[in-house]
């Protein structure tokens, strides 16, 4: 039996200080002290907006061991890019609202036992998706949810609204719009065409029905998944919704689910508002959509007797 003590891993965690609550020089300090305890080395940097890109560069170009994304699942996208296809491994804190990829990784939600995985749990591979070089951890869509997300941040900046008081005011105007978009389909080898309120790129498959929808069971199986809704009004957007709380939803005929490795989105808008992971941007179609199959290292609690 070998006596060896592995050593202690050299972390750098790149903090959104403008996600959620409170993480600022306290959390900073406390973290470190976290790390420590846990058996790791960690230097902990406090980034906001902007900055992020530049934290994260500056983190890869440390060469760690890990680099954590401390906050919600923008700021993991934003370290997953800088950290795809390299020997660095990805640690999530998840210190944002919703923290879906942490979730969906099994990663606890309370900070000091999310630590001490990043601090000596196990490795793994990971998929991401893509579109047009832009890295994606959960999914991309376009229609109806970068119209809500571009006008709720409007309404936060301009009206000085919170965030989901925004968010619910965004939604309303969105619906009553309720635009289309007309979109060409290309995967498998065929094409699709389509006219639709909304466009869903997933990285893996997700649960599109019952109380877990949202939620994926792996995210590794080297597949994005596409739904789509053809043609519904807002009744029958609603009955949809009202059929995946029930369970019913893949029956519908208007709703589709396909999986691919690529997809190719056609349009005749010369630019598209596109959301990955929450963030929006504006491309030029066409809109190329690949997995990245097992490109992403990350650090995740190691699997238990019923998960293996």
């Amino acid at each position: 039996m070998s006596d060896e003590v592995a050593p202690r891993r050299r972390i750098v965690a790149v903090v959104n200080a403008g996600s959620g609550g409170g993480n600022d020089d306290a959390l900073a300090e406390r973290l470190t002290r976290l790390f420590r305890d846990a058996g790791a080395d960690a230097e902990i940097r406090l980034a906001r907006g902007a900055d992020i890109d530049a934290a994260v560069k500056a983190a890869v170009a440390a060469k760690p061991d890990v680099i954590v994304a401390g906050g919600g699942d923008g700021t993991v996208s934003a370290v997953s890019a800088g950290v795809v296809g390299t020997e660095i491994a990805l640690g999530v804190l998840p210190l944002g609202t919703l923290n879906h990829f942490a979730k969906d990784l099994g990663m606890p939600l309370d900070i000091e036992t999310a630590v001490a995985v990043i601090a000596t749990g196990p490795t793994t591979r990971v998929d991401v998706g893509e579109v047009n070089g832009r890295v994606f951890v959960n999914n991309s869509s376009l229609g109806l949810y970068p119209d809500i997300v571009r006008d709720r941040e409007r309404q936060q900046r301009r009206l000085g609204r919170g965030k989901w008081p925004a968010l619910l005011w965004a939604t309303l105007a969105a619906l009553r719009r309720f635009p289309f978009l007309a979109v060409k389909l290309s995967f498998d080898g065929s094409d699709h065409v389509y006219r639709t309120p909304f466009v869903f790129i997933g990285n893996n498959e997700y649960r599109m029905e019952g109380f877990a929808i949202g939620e994926r069971d792996g995210l590794d199986d080297g597949c994005l998944s596409l739904y789509i809704a053809q043609r519904p009004g807002r009744a029958r957007l609603f009955q949809l919704a009202i059929r995946a709380l029930f369970g019913r939803l893949r029956q519908a005929r208007d709703f589709q689910v396909f999986q691919a490795r690529e997809i190719v989105v056609e349009s005749r808008h010369r630019r598209l508002r596109v959301a990955t992971d929450g963030e929006v941007t504006s491309m030029t179609p066409p809109l190329r959509y690949r997995v990245r199959a097992a490109s992403l290292l990350v650090v995740r609690p190691a699997p238990t007797d019923a998960s293996r």
